[in-house]
C-alpha cells in the first residue's frame, strides 16, 4: 500500500487554521516568513507543517508582540530543522542550509546579510529555507561574501575525482537560479572548474560579478551574450569560444529564443 498524498490547503483554509486572514499570509509570504508551495496552476498550497508554522507566527506575534525578523529569529532558534525545510523534496543538506549556517557562524542576520548583497530580506530567507530563488550573481556574491565558492558549497569538490565522465552522468549544482542549469563535467578537487550550462530562454546572470582567475566560454547551441567590464559586449553563437581573465566583471544572458547550451572552464576553481 503507497503512503497517503499529503494534505495541502489553500490559502483560505490555512489563515482560518491559523486564525488570521489571508491577507496576512501573503504579507509574511513577502517578509519571508513561511513559502508555501505551488499547484500546477500556480495556486498557494500550505501543508501541514506549514500550518503549524503559521500557527507560531501568529502567536510570536499577538503575545509575544515580535517584529517579522525577530519572528524568524525565533523560530530558528525554536527549531533549526523548520528554517531548511525544503520544497519539492529536497535534502535538508541543500545549499541554502550551508548558507545560512555560514550566516549564523558570523552571527549576521538575515536582514545584515541581505543589506550587504543588495537584495530583500524575503529573498535571502526564501533561499536559506528552499535553496530556490536566487540568481546567479546573486548566488555568487553570497560566495564572495562568506569567503568561499560556489563550488565547494555544491559538494563539487567533496566527490572522488572522476577521470572519466559518461555523457549524460554529470552531477549538477544546485538549481537555484530560474533557467540555469550546471553541469559537473569534471569533480573533485582539481585545477579546473570544467562545467555544461544549460541555458533556459531568457536566462541571465542578472548583472556582472568578477573573482579571481581566468575563463573559457565555448558555445554548443543557442546564442549568447557576455559583455565585459559594462561595455565590451560579445555575441556568441554556435562554435564561437571566448577567454577573458575573471577579474574583468562580467555578464551574461541567453539571446537565444531556445536552450542555449555552454562549455565554461574557470582556472583555477575560484567561483
Amino acid at each position: 500500500m503507497g503512503s497517503p498524498e499529503p494534505v495541502h490547503y489553500k490559502v483560505t483554509e490555512a489563515a482560518r487554521l491559523a486564525g488570521v486572514s489571508a491577507s496576512t499570509l501573503r504579507l509574511w509570504e513577502t517578509q519571508g516568513l513561511v513559502v508555501p508551495g505551488r499547484s500546477d496552476t500556480g495556486h498557494r498550497q500550505y501543508s501541514a507543517d506549514d500550518v503549524n508554522r503559521l500557527k507560531r507566527i501568529a502567536w510570536y506575534r499577538t503575545e509575544r508582540g515580535l517584529n517579522p525578523a525577530a519572528i524568524r529569529e525565533a523560530l530558528e532558534a525554536e527549531d533549526p530543522g523548520t528554517e531548511t525545510q525544503a520544497s519539492d523534496g529536497e535534502s535538508p543538506q541543500g545549499v541554502g542550509r550551508k548558507f545560512r549556517s555560514l550566516r549564523h557562524a558570523e552571527g549576521k542576520t538575515l536582514e545584515q546579510v541581505a543589506g550587504d548583497i543588495g537584495i530583500s530580506t524575503s529573498v535571502l530567507s526564501t533561499f536559506e529555507r528552499t535553496s530556490q530563488g536566487v540568481t546567479f550573481r546573486v548566488l555568487h556574491d553570497l560566495s564572495d561574501y562568506y569567503g568561499t565558492t560556489v563550488s565547494k558549497l555544491s559538494g563539487e569538490e567533496e566527490t572522488d575525482n572522476r577521470a572519466l565522465v559518461r555523457s549524460g552522468e554529470w552531477k549538477l549544482w544546485p538549481e537555484t537560479s530560474p533557467g540555469v542549469t550546471v553541469q559537473v563535467l569534471a569533480d573533485g578537487r582539481n585545477m579546473m572548474d570544467c562545467h555544461r550550462f544549460v541555458l533556459a530562454p531568457g536566462a541571465t546572470s542578472d548583472g556582472a560579478y568578477q573573482h579571481d582567475g581566468e575563463e573559457f566560454v565555448h558555445v554548443l547551441a543557442g546564442r549568447v551574450e557576455i559583455v565585459l567590464d559594462g561595455h565590451e559586449f560579445h555575441d556568441l553563437g554556435p562554435g564561437d569560444s571566448l577567454y577573458f581573465e575573471s577579474t574583468r566583471r562580467h555578464a551574461w544572458h541567453n539571446s537565444h529564443d531556445g536552450e542555449t547550451v555552454l562549455i565554461w572552464i574557470n582556472t583555477p576553481p575560484t567561483f
